[in-house]
């Protein structure tokens, strides 16, 4: 059974627009909400963790906040496929997605799943570690199944938040909000993968910084452009992803904390905050600001243009601000409490290092190379925008 259908583009003259009263966002959206968020302040906590301590054990608190969110999503989904099957209204029933008897939203089985991956890793991940001591890549078996989970989770959570904008009244002040929030936290998530790539002030003036850029975050936030239905849907996603950033940044570094895993080749004595987040927020305004011109019955070459267009100068953009902000971030203005700069983790051997690039500076090949995977990867987020455009289940 499809999971789409048409989605409407009339809009409301702007009177009607002012009149009509903002969207009451269902207890499930604010759920799957928590549940998301949870998850990535547990990661994000958990890798100040090990940049911090090094040694933990299944009952950190950042472990329990990443498997609460797991934990909630699955209950939450849970309750709302029961409701749906047992005491939803015919429409409830036949707008939902059928699995084994069950009704309930696409995106509240793509939760569950996610939550059953979570709680699954856990045990296996205790058991990995007895069996074969600390893990020496990230991506041991538990992490890949943990992060599988992760992903639905986060997954899940924009699909149930874009079901209730697509059907919603158009003119219902705030009903992209719970999407563009579901989607800035899936920019989190997208960063804290790339953190030793990119992340890192010293690594952004390198090739690799602009080809991993051109690949990650433009199919995101040219999708987030075109499906959200506010005017704003990619700076708004960008702007959560920077707030959930910098918030954690500079709540860790209030609790105390220190080393307790050989080698210590630096003092620490504050919990590692994560790297200063990338200026995502003027790719976001540059692209919402092309994205937005597109008619709505526009054909496809005009279309790939247009999201071609507008991820090359997003991309552009902000590649000539993070250049100048990273050799900020480099300097001694910004060791401070606020942007939280040359703080590394304490098995770390001090050095020169800690203030220069890391990398030489990108060539001419490299960036051809950045600008053509920047198209490609819009032209994905032009396609993923579209489908999102027609969800409603």
């Amino acid at each position: 059974m499809t999971t789409i259908a048409p989605a409407t583009s009339v809009d409301l003259p702007s009177s009607e627009r002012t009149a009509a009263a903002p969207v009451a966002v269902p207890w499930f959206l604010w759920a799957v909400a928590f549940a998301s968020t949870s998850v990535m302040v547990g990661i994000i906590w958990d890798i100040s963790w090990h940049r911090t301590i090094g040694r933990d054990t299944f009952w950190t608190p950042a472990h329990l906040a990443i498997y609460l969110g797991g934990a909630v999503a699955g209950l939450s989904c849970g309750w709302l496929v029961l409701q749906t099957t047992f005491g939803g209204s015919v429409r409830d029933r036949a707008a939902g997605v059928s699995f084994w008897g069950f009704r309930g939203p696409l995106g509240a089985w793509v939760c569950i799943w996610g939550s059953l991956a979570m709680i699954t890793s856990g045990p296996l991940d205790d058991w990995w570690h007895n069996a074969y001591g600390l893990d020496v890549k990230i991506l041991s078996p538990p992490h890949a199944v943990l992060a599988a989970g992760i992903l639905s989770i986060q997954i899940g959570a924009m699909l149930m938040a874009l079901a209730q904008q697509n059907n919603a009244r158009r003119g219902d002040r705030g009903s992209e909000l719970p999407f563009v929030y579901a989607g800035g936290v899936f920019i989190v998530m997208l960063a804290t993968l790339v953190t030793q790539e990119i992340a890192f002030a010293n690594a952004q003036h390198g090739n690799t910084f602009f080809i991993v850029s051109g690949v990650m975050f433009p199919i995101v936030l040219v999708g987030l452009a075109r499906a959200a239905r506010g005017p704003w849907g990619a700076t708004t996603a960008a702007g959560v992803y920077m707030g959930v950033t910098m918030i954690m940044i500079w709540i860790l570094q209030l609790f105390p904390a220190q080393p307790m895993l050989a080698p210590i080749l630096r003092q620490v004595d504050r919990m590692v905050p994560p790297p200063f987040p990338l200026l995502l927020v003027v790719a976001g305004l540059v692209i919402d600001l092309v994205i937005r011109r597109l008619p709505a019955d526009a054909r496809w070459v005009r279309q790939s243009a247009t999201a071609v267009g507008a991820g090359l100068a997003g991309l552009v953009l902000f590649g000539i601000v993070q250049w100048y902000f990273a050799e900020f971030l480099l300097s001694p203005a910004a060791r401070n409490v606020f942007f939280a700069a040359d703080q590394w983790d304490y098995n770390s051997r001090p050095g020169a290092w800690q203030y220069e690039f890391r990398t030489a500076p990108a060539t001419w090949g490299g960036l051809g190379l950045a600008a053509a995977i920047t198209a490609g990867s819009s032209l994905g987020g032009l396609v993923w925008g579209n489908w999102m455009r027609r969800v409603r289940r």
